[in-house]
């Protein structure tokens, strides 16, 4: 039974294929459409034209910027050199203006030097020292008023009068070139007179103090002296 149904199904088989082979035939097969296939295939073209067109720019796009961001982006200023050192410039320093007199009332006492004592007074320097010493210089000088001094040594104490109405400073140089400046002392109205005192170095040799003595005013010119 099996046998005989696969054989009918085989010939039925065959007879639809010849059937259908007859009616192919009789088909005339249609123009093929080259027109609508050449305008697809244009169409697909354009398409991936375009795709790599925009691709493409894209491209250019993303490198342009970055470019651009490298180019823009501020960058370390350059280190700047180190400016040379200048040497230190010393200008000369200003001469010293003249200290110029002390001003002490009349009668006080000014003790300058151990075991002496000066007092100005209108009428002159009254000086006491050791030993009982006592000394008086009148102020007053004879003529016009002319810079000058008085000049009394003790051992290495150095004391006298001064004449100038603008006097500045006193200096005392020993033969060996030490010089000693002199303290000026004056009563009150600068009288034009004052007193004068210093210590000098001192070696008991029995011989007076020997240098200069210069009185300088208040500009530093020399007035009175034995040397400049």
């Amino acid at each position: 039974m099996t046998s005989e149904s696969e054989a009918d199904t085989e010939a039925s088989d065959r007879a639809l294929r010849a059937v259908f082979a007859d009616a192919a035939h009789d088909i005339t097969p249609g123009p093929v459409p080259l027109a609508e296939v050449r305008r697809a295939g244009r169409a697909r073209r354009r398409r991936r034209e375009a795709v790599l067109t925009v691709g493409c720019a894209a491209v250019v796009t993303a490198v342009t910027i970055a470019l651009v961001q490298t180019t823009s982006s501020p960058s370390a200023p350059p280190a700047t050199p180190p400016s040379p050192s200048r040497p230190a410039v010393t200008s000369p320093a200003p001469p010293v203006p003249a200290g110029g007199p002390t001003v002490v009332a009349p009668g006080d006492q000014v003790k300058p030097a151990d075991g002496w004592t000066l007092r100005l007074t209108q009428q002159g320097l009254h000086m006491s020292g050791p030993d009982g010493y006592e000394d008086f210089s009148d102020s007053s000088q004879e003529g016009p008023p002319i810079p000058d001094f008085s000049h009394y040594s003790h051992g290495g104490f150095h004391v006298g009068v001064y004449y100038a109405k603008n006097a500045g400073r006193m200096e005392l140089t020993g033969r060996d070139g030490t010089r000693t400046t002199a303290t000026l002392v004056e009563l009150p109205g600068r009288p034009g007179w004052g007193a004068w005192y210093a210590t000098t170095p001192y070696r008991d040799t029995g011989a007076p103090w020997a240098g200069n003595v210069t009185l300088y005013d208040t500009t530093g010119k020399a007035i009175a002296g034995d040397s400049p």
